[in-house]
């Protein structure tokens, strides 16, 4: 017999299994943590507050069925999919044109043009990002028991553990990125080094952001 609590089935495997998802690299955890360290701890909350609204969005989206399109119509998907891609190039485009065009370090505002409002920048990493949308969705219905009579329940209390790990992780991040930003200051090279090479993994995201597929 399965263990069952609210309509979740198997809670501590759901658990752990989020957790290692959380860990996992992406432009999410990426920018976060990029911001923190050119700007310090309260921007990369602003960073991460557009995170979480995107996740929770997501995950809405995912509960309700409306993700699902995803699935059966494969040009939404297609726009969707490169939109993204787009837009992260866009934004490593951005750090470059900054390093660029200043040779001033990173935690300057001209050279972090792409960071001018982090929350909405965030938030658009977050919501253009199919995968992560199909993840959700063949994700969290493996834990919701289709018997339960109110599955609205279950899927809350998923999506707040998932937001909860998520804040914990980039909580790590952002402190993390503060104290980068202390040793960016007294070492402009390193400064400009780091904002290079996150702009490099940017643009690697969105190259295989744009080469996913649904399946």
């Amino acid at each position: 017999m399965v263990d069952m609590w609210l309509g979740i089935t198997n809670i501590w495997t759901y658990v752990i299994g989020t957790t290692l998802i959380v860990l996992l690299p992406g432009p999410n955890s990426m920018y976060v943590l990029s911001t923190a360290a050119r700007r310090g701890v309260r921007t990369g909350y602003k960073a991460a507050c557009g995170v979480f609204l995107g996740d929770g969005i997501i995950m809405f989206l995912s509960a309700a069925g409306v993700a699902s399109l995803l699935h059966t119509e494969p040009v939404l998907f297609d726009i969707v999919k490169y939109s993204g891609a787009a837009y992260l190039c866009y934004i490593g485009y951005g750090l470059l044109r900054g390093v660029w065009r200043r040779s001033e370090p990173a935690v300057s505002n001209e050279v972090v043009v792409a960071e001018r409002n982090p929350f909405r920048r965030a938030l658009g990493v977050s919501l253009l990002n199919p995968k992560a949308i199909l993840f959700f969705i063949s994700f969290f219905i493996q834990f919701v028991s289709p018997d339960y009579a109110y599955p609205a329940v279950s899927f809350v209390i998923l999506g707040s553990i998932a937001e909860i790990l998520s804040c914990a992780y980039l909580t790590t991040l952002i402190f993390a990125g503060s104290y980068l930003a202390a040793q960016f200051r007294a070492r402009r090279k390193l400064a400009r080094g780091l904002t290079t090479g996150v702009a490099a993994v940017f643009i690697a995201f969105a190259v295989r952001l744009a080469t996913a597929s649904v399946s």
